[in-house]
């Protein structure tokens, strides 16, 4: 069989249009969960039944998180260098948000304090200086010359906390911020976790050093950022009581506006099951009430203007039921997506007002940044390979991966089997498969039928059939291939498809959700399966509904299962599964809720989940669809 001689057409060439299903399929889901949420918040009257969410909301984010690292261990401060600038000071300071997890960090110290006043935690963004990149210097000195103490750290994976740095290149192996992000938050995700569980324990260890500071007054402590920092902002705005004002940044929409821009986001910023409990972005500034919330915006983000001004508006009513009507409003700047100089402006007027008891706004002319290196807490730039023994969010999972080994092996198989029948029927709506069969031409001796029908009411899985033409006529015994994109790999394992036909088997090809000829469209740039792309952003989707695109993939095979019974000349008594590659991970997965799954050859695929998360580096194409959340707590 050459590869050119196959040609697969396409289900949507006939049948269906296969090529949105999964995006219709993900979003009319979102959209009824929006509206629950909406109207969950509409039905808050009283103070009492805010309180009651605003609870409700903290205990469930941080449970959807993974928990928090404890605070208990000691921070272990340094104080590595000093620059003297025109009133006030910047320490480069070093502490240990977890034993050995170093956090670098600036200082800002207004000159001539003598008893405590407020302070700003600024979060940076996602970009790779973090805390010395001229755009968040300008912030903070904004901020400092206003007369507060600020503290900027740099988050995991940016400034001078590359996680995946090499002393030996004087270079990073896996690029930072998002890619870095998604590489180790993927493992994070296998293990129940998420990684803004550590994203928001470094920011909640960098209130405790403020709190240890004789300049700072605990009790007027704010925090601010825009894009990943408006992230971290928000985190701590729903997560930690000890915030006393906060300005998220160019980053409050709404989940509803920004599924329909198409865009994925960050690992940190997918917070698995929120969606379906009908969170939104207003559950973040409600948490907050009645202290003072000042929300930045730009009118040409990504992040929709639209829903942030949504948000904003119907959240006023809160701070109004509380009798503070004015300590929540928007500012908004005619810009891309970034902290503006007028933004900057802004908050420093905001936080002087509420955490210094007056309003404050610094001369524009006085805010000069200075070259960003002088800012850097280490010699070299980067923690990894310069602070000894020197802990990133890998060895936390490893060390998560160790404890639940050891917690799964007290499992029963029958919890470890019901939380996975739980994982992949919740939500799912069984239909008729409704078989449609077609037939395209020989390939010299191979006849050949395609086949579409419904795994759920409104996603189509597909098929292709090949069988020795001596046999398209009696019943045959089938064996279900699975492989990592489905039928337009087919002619990759043409030898195979032969010469299991010649041995007097059928061959039915899969297409599961998203796979082969269901591949998704593109969405905003990147093909289906790259980073960021289609795939990539539905499975986020998913993720928020407490779903993934892993379990729907190991339901369609169950589906697969009972299509056999339906197929027309197939022997469904001798069922067998060949798998090549990570794809096999939906079918040993199945087999475990299917005893009619007996017999499964796999080749190159994964062993077990453990592997991967023991593994600093991998291959990170399309991981997001192999995983369930939370699967090595029951299963490996």
């Amino acid at each position: 069989m050459n590869p050119n001689e196959i040609t697969i057409f396409a289900p949507d060439q006939y049948y269906y249009d296969v090529k949105d299903q999964l995006k219709r399929h993900v979003y009319e889901r979102s959209v009824r969960a929006f509206a629950a949420g909406d109207a969950a918040r509409d039905a808050i009257k009283t103070p009492q039944a805010l309180k009651k969410r605003q609870q409700w909301l903290r205990n469930e984010l941080i449970k959807s998180m993974g928990g928090l690292p404890s605070s208990s261990t000691p921070l272990n401060p340094r104080i590595v260098g000093t620059i003297q600038q025109e009133g006030f000071r910047i320490e480069k300071v070093i502490f240990e948000s977890r034993p050995k997890a170093f956090v670098t960090a600036n200082l800002y110290v207004p000159d001539g304090i003598t008893t405590p006043r407020g302070a700003v935690l600024f979060a940076s963004g996602h970009h790779p200086q973090a805390k010395h990149v001229e755009e968040y210097q300008i912030v903070c000195r904004y901020l400092a010359k206003a007369g507060l103490v600020v503290l900027a750290q740099d988050p995991i994976g940016q400034g001078e906390r590359f996680s995946y740095y090499e002393k030996s290149l004087k270079g990073t192996t896996i690029n930072c911020c998002c890619p870095e992000h998604d590489h180790a938050g993927s493992q994070c995700s296998a293990l129940g976790d998420s990684l803004c569980r550590y994203f928001v324990h470094d920011i909640m260890r960098g209130v405790d050093y403020l709190c240890t500071r004789p300049e700072v007054d605990p009790k007027r402590i704010g925090i601010t950022g825009n894009s990943g920092g408006g992230t971290q902002t928000c985190l701590m705005m729903m997560c930690d009581p000890r915030i006393a004002a906060a300005a998220p940044g160019t980053f409050v929409m709404n989940r509803q506006s920004y599924m329909y821009v198409g865009g994925a986001q960050d690992a940190e910023q997918i917070w698995r099951g929120m969606t379906a409990l009908g969170w939104d972005h207003e559950d973040i500034l409600l948490a907050m009430c009645p202290k003072p919330v000042r929300v930045l915006a730009v009118t040409y983000d990504f992040f929709p203007i639209e829903g942030t001004r949504r948000t904003v508006q119907r959240c006023k009513r809160f701070w109004k039921m509380l009798g503070q009507p004015g300590k929540v409003d928007l500012v908004e700047d005619v810009s891309t997506h970034c902290y503006t100089r007028n933004l900057a402006r802004a908050a420093a007027e905001f936080f002087s007002q509420h955490l210094l008891g007056k309003k404050v706004t610094p001369r524009d002319e006085d805010i000069q940044p200075i070259e960003p290196s002088q800012l850097w807490c280490t010699q070299s730039g980067q923690v990894r390979g310069e602070l000894p023994g020197a802990r990133f969010v890998y060895e936390e999972n490893l060390d998560r991966l160790t404890l639940l080994t050891k917690q799964r092996k007290q499992l029963s198989q029958k919890k470890k089997n019901d939380w996975l029948r739980e994982k992949i029927f919740a939500g799912r709506k069984k239909c008729d498969l409704n078989l449609r069969v077609y037939y395209t031409p020989r390939i010299n001796n191979l006849a050949i039928q395609a086949g579409l029908w419904f795994s759920q009411e409104d996603i189509c899985n597909y098929g292709v059939m090949f069988r020795d033409f001596r046999q398209s006529e009696s019943k045959t015994p089938v064996t279900l291939a699975v492989w990592n994109n489905g039928t337009q790999a087919a002619a990759d394992h043409a030898p195979w498809i032969r010469k299991t036909c010649q041995a007097g088997r059928a061959v039915l090809v899969l297409d599961v959700s998203g796979m082969g000829c269901l591949e998704p469209s593109i969405l905003n740039g990147p093909s289906a399966r790259e980073f960021y792309g289609a795939l990539h952003k539905l499975n986020d989707d998913l993720f928020w509904l407490d779903d993934s695109l892993a379990a729907m993939r190991v339901y369609d095979v169950l589906r697969a299962v009972e299509l056999i019974e339906q197929w027309p000349g197939l022997d469904s008594s001798d069922l067998r599964f060949y798998t090549h590659g990570t794809a096999g991970m939906y079918v040993r997965l199945a087999a475990l809720l299917d005893n009619r799954i007996k017999k499964i050859e796999s080749v190159e695929g994964w062993k077990n989940y453990s592997d991967w998360v023991k593994t600093r580096y991998y291959d990170s194409t399309d991981i997001r669809s192999l995983i369930i959340p939370g699967l090595l707590k029951y299963f490996d």
